[in-house]
């Protein structure tokens, strides 16, 4: 490993790495714009500028396009590199707008912070400035083409990494221009992560454009719920609203970016019809009224209809505080089924997938993008888990070869089709991966991992939590709601954010639902109690590959400020809690339940083998189940 010394310091780095990442390694700052880690070096903004004192290579150099050799001796702080870098910085400030109170940005802007770091307090320049014409991209993402400074990262992330072919660089010289050859919405479904690689305020997130400050928000680490994937965000609030969902570093999940869907899904939080308040018969009441209420409705379930008439039913969206503790309302209340799902295909299906994913055998996105190659069979990542899709071109990038197995499959790479897995050399691959759903022939993947011992399954599932409630219905002995109905015996169900078709509700007497969604079992029950969603509380899932990972709360439950009174203003009441905000998370409201059943409290759902996930922190990679 080479050794060089960074301002008295010495540094001892991985061969490849940069001057600059090696300063980055022990803490010392040196302003950069045109690199990043995901995108690597560029050379285009000239903005890193250091002494190189000793060495094989003298004078100024770019640190980020320099290689580590042993002995190095770098200044960061020599007069010659402080002044190129106040000059490239002053020279890049030279047509920028200065707009810092009207930018989104401001607060976090990459730009604004080392333009305060190099000196510069006053403009010198007094000419005229150039102008661009911003284009409408669409209704996620503004376009503010005055406050570019040309370091070209948008572009080498959308065309390089990300494939999008619809978005790019015109002109030359003083005349560059970064958007579309006409305006429209831009295609790529990971087009929002032009808004966090972007350091300047040119591309911001129009969804929570002039709605709050960075010194705002209330913000938590998080887990998306998007998908099966559970990629790492940071979800913005203000004023119990969800502004926003930026991306979250997490290497070996989903690296620096996340997915649009996973970034531009706020509107069911801030859903104005979503139910905030207990209900009992349809007539508004107290959450304990409502707990009371419950616990009596399902004694006169039992005595009317006899022992085993009760399904307690979970899902794959609930998180596994809760689940968890279904067993237990379940074995008290002398359930007679016990249901993580609502179908009997996706519990199979889910079940069968579950099994194939042991020790080592599931693969992470890190995983994929390491991979030399990688066959898509009988799914389609781009729609159903679109950053596997993101992590299968990485690999394409590095030299991997891509299979794809079925028809109307579309990947943001090159790939080869054919008629089946067995027509892929997957023996003579060293990292092979096989990404499949969890609707596809169990069989098939069985048998492959029998007959490659390196190869390694991405499987996706139907939901964020579908792995956790697989795992929990095989430990508990759980059955599907269809099933148990058809059995004839179920009089009453206790749903627990689970979205229950209708049909599965016709001609069930007694319905009870927790719930934050404004779902068709809601509607149909006799009792409501609300429940946080996800960014409202702490809690646990468990992602494709069996990762557990815990996400914060990020706001507190309540009706927004905006969506209270057209004039924006809350009512003028003396309360406690806000208006809708007396929602729990599930857990709380089963272990209030499962006191008022049993006489018992309930203070800490995670027990057993699953007592390490209670100091899980959020901002780690997370914790493998199958290591618990």
């Amino acid at each position: 490993m080479p050794k060089l010394i960074i301002d008295d310091i010495t540094v001892e780095v991985a061969e490849g790495t940069t001057v600059l990442e090696a300063a980055q390694a022990v803490d010392i700052p040196i302003p950069h714009f045109c690199w990043h880690p995901a995108l690597g070096k560029a050379g285009a903004c000239r903005a890193c500028a250091v002494k190189m004192l000793e060495g094989p290579v003298k004078g100024i150099q770019m640190s980020c396009m320099l290689p580590v050799q042993d002995g190095m001796v770098v200044s960061t702080t020599d007069p010659e590199a402080v002044a190129m870098r106040r000059h490239i910085i002053e020279w890049l400030m030279i047509n920028h707008p200065h707009d810092c109170p009207v930018c989104d940005e401001g607060g976090e802007c990459q730009l604004q912070d080392f333009t305060i770091a190099a000196g510069h307090g006053i403009r010198r320049y007094s000419g005229k400035k150039r102008t661009h014409v911003n284009q409408d991209l669409g209704p996620f993402i503004q376009h503010e083409m005055n406050r570019c400074i040309q370091c070209y990262r948008c572009v080498r992330y959308y065309q390089e990494y990300a494939g999008g072919t619809d978005f790019g660089v015109m002109g030359s010289a003083g005349r560059v221009y970064f958007g579309r050859f006409q305006d429209g919405e831009l295609e790529s479904p990971f087009s929002g992560n032009l808004v966090d690689i972007c350091p300047t305020g040119v591309f911001t997130d129009k969804t929570a454009r002039f709605r709050a400050r960075y010194w705002d928000y209330e913000m938590a680490p998080s887990v998306c719920s998007g998908c099966s994937l559970g990629c790492n965000t940071t979800p913005v609030a203000r004023y119990r609203e969800l502004l926003k969902i930026t991306a979250r570093k997490n290497e070996a999940v989903n690296g620096w970016f996340i997915c649009d869907r996973g970034r531009f899904s706020n509107s069911a939080v801030n859903d104005p019809q979503r139910p905030r308040t207990p209900l009992v018969d349809g007539r508004e009441s107290t959450r304990d009224e409502a707990l009371e209420a419950l616990a009596l409705r399902i004694a006169e379930t039992e005595q009317l209809y006899g022992t085993g008439s009760i399904a307690i039913v979970g899902s794959s969206r609930l998180a596994l505080e809760a689940a968890l503790l279904l067993p237990q309302l379940a074995q008290l209340t002398s359930a007679g089924a016990l249901c993580y799902f609502t179908s009997e295909e996706e519990r199979a299906t889910t079940t069968s997938h579950l099994g194939l994913l042991s020790g080592g055998t599931s693969a992470s996105q890190q995983e994929i993008r390491e991979s030399d190659c990688i066959v898509v069979s009988g799914c389609d990542p781009l729609q159903d888990a679109p950053m596997l899709a993101l992590a299968v071109r990485q690999a394409w990038r590095d030299g991997a070869t891509v299979y794809v197995v079925g028809d109307g499959i579309v990947l943001p790479c090159e790939f080869t089709a054919v008629a089946a897995v067995d027509a892929v050399p997957l023996a003579a691959a060293k990292k092979p991966v096989l990404i499949c759903s969890a609707s596809c022939n169990s069989d098939h993947p069985a048998g492959l991992l029998v007959q490659h011992s390196q190869l390694k399954l991405a499987v996706i599932f139907p939901a964020a939590n579908s792995y956790g409630a697989a795992q929990l219905a095989g430990e508990q002995g759980g059955v599907s709601l269809e099933r148990a109905v058809a059995s004839g015996k179920i009089k009453g169900i206790i749903s627990v954010e689970a979205d229950i078709p209708a049909h599965l509700l016709a001609g069930i007497p007694f319905v009870a639902a927790l719930d934050w969604r404004m779902t068709e079992t809601v509607r149909a029950a006799q009792i409501f109690l609300p429940t946080t969603a996800w960014v409202e509380m702490d809690g646990t899932s468990i992602n494709n590959e069996g990762r557990a990972q815990r996400f914060k709360k990020v706001m507190n439950p309540g009706l927004p400020i905006r969506g209270l009174d057209p004039a924006g203003h809350p009512p003028h009441l003396h309360r406690t809690v806000p208006p809708g905000g007396e929602a729990q998370p599930a857990w709380q409201t089963l272990a209030l339940l499962i006191e008022r059943v049993s006489g018992e409290p309930v203070t800490e759902p995670f027990s057993g083998r699953w007592e390490r996930l209670r100091g899980l922190d959020a901002g780690s990679e997370g914790v493998m189940i199958h290591d618990l």
